[in-house]
């Protein structure tokens, strides 16, 4: 999902439609923020994002809604980095995250550059979906 995909919005309703969300004004919003480009925003950051670049209002509710449903449906990660802070990557490819916690920025590590080993003992009749590493960092001077 690219620039272009979210310039056209035939594009960005059929791409909803794909995963079985009816789009609406204020999902087609934002969808055309989230996609424009691979990128890691809270919930915040997209209200902000849809009131400052002079389209429609979008209510928190929306928002967090919308999130919400885009990350149940597998458009977007939810990512957790703490108790108070969620992050939505637009970025569902299999990869891992580094938090800096001192400018709360959170960036993408390829899943080739981790390797875990020693996975615990599973519950039976489970198998491993995944394996979601977020590294939690801080300046250390």
């Amino acid at each position: 999902m690219g620039v272009d995909i979210m310039q056209d919005k035939h594009r960005v309703i059929a791409l909803l439609q794909e995963h079985g969300i009816t789009p609406t004004q204020q999902r087609l919003e934002i969808a055309r923020l989230l996609f424009s480009r691979p990128q890691h925003v809270s919930a915040d950051q997209v209200l902000s994002m849809t009131r400052s670049d002079g389209r429609a209002l979008v209510s928190k509710a929306t928002v967090y809604n919308t999130l919400n449903l885009f990350a149940r449906k597998g458009m977007i990660r939810e990512i957790i980095v703490d108790p108070s802070k969620v992050f939505y990557d637009s970025n569902t490819s299999h990869h891992h995250h580094i938090y800096d916690i001192d400018n709360g920025t959170l960036s993408d590590v390829e899943a080739g550059d981790v390797t875990v080993t020693g996975l615990p003992r599973l519950p039976e009749g489970t198998t491993v979906e995944g394996v979601e590493l977020v590294f939690r960092v801080r300046s250390a001077s």
